[in-house]
């Protein structure tokens, strides 16, 4: 009996060819999800746009700024029917990864209060709650806080 050993999937960088799937699962998993031109803009603007691809296809998507010593992540998403299984996970230590070697110090970003996934997701990775941004978000009663998290690399 031999195991086949999968490859787990992993960061590549984010091209335009990746933009019709990326939208799509961005459309899929947001009520108010970022337009073909955040991304076309984050690509031009040298962020690490980067993709998560396996054996199937493209599982998910990341979008971070990494300079003078701090980095910023965007925007991590995970297809719908990949949630669930770890890769947010394993995405965030990559990226974790991506900005340590970027030279950041710190890694900040936004979550909605009402992602209760995502909150744990950071919480578990040693993110800690370090300010509030009023009406960041559309909402559809009118805007949502975000919550500003860090953690320290």
């Amino acid at each position: 009996m031999s195991a086949v050993v999968k490859p787990l999937p992993s960061l590549e960088p984010m091209t335009e060819d990746d933009l019709g799937e990326v939208l799509a699962i961005e459309k899929s998993i947001y009520e108010f999800p970022w337009t073909l031109g955040n991304f076309v803009d984050s690509l031009c603007a040298g962020y690490r746009c980067l993709v998560y691809r396996g054996e199937t296809g493209l599982i998910g998507y990341a979008v971070m700024i990494v300079g003078a010593g701090e980095a910023h992540l965007l925007n991590l998403s995970v297809a719908a029917g990949e949630q669930r299984r770890g890769h947010g996970a394993r995405m965030l230590q990559q990226l974790i990864g991506v900005a340590r070697d970027g030279g950041a110090r710190l890694l900040f970003l936004e979550v909605r209060p009402s992602n209760a996934a995502g909150r744990l997701l950071y919480a578990k990775h040693g993110f800690r709650q370090v300010a509030v941004r009023r009406g960041y978000y559309p909402a559809r009663d009118g805007r949502e806080d975000a919550l500003l998290l860090a953690i320290d690399l």
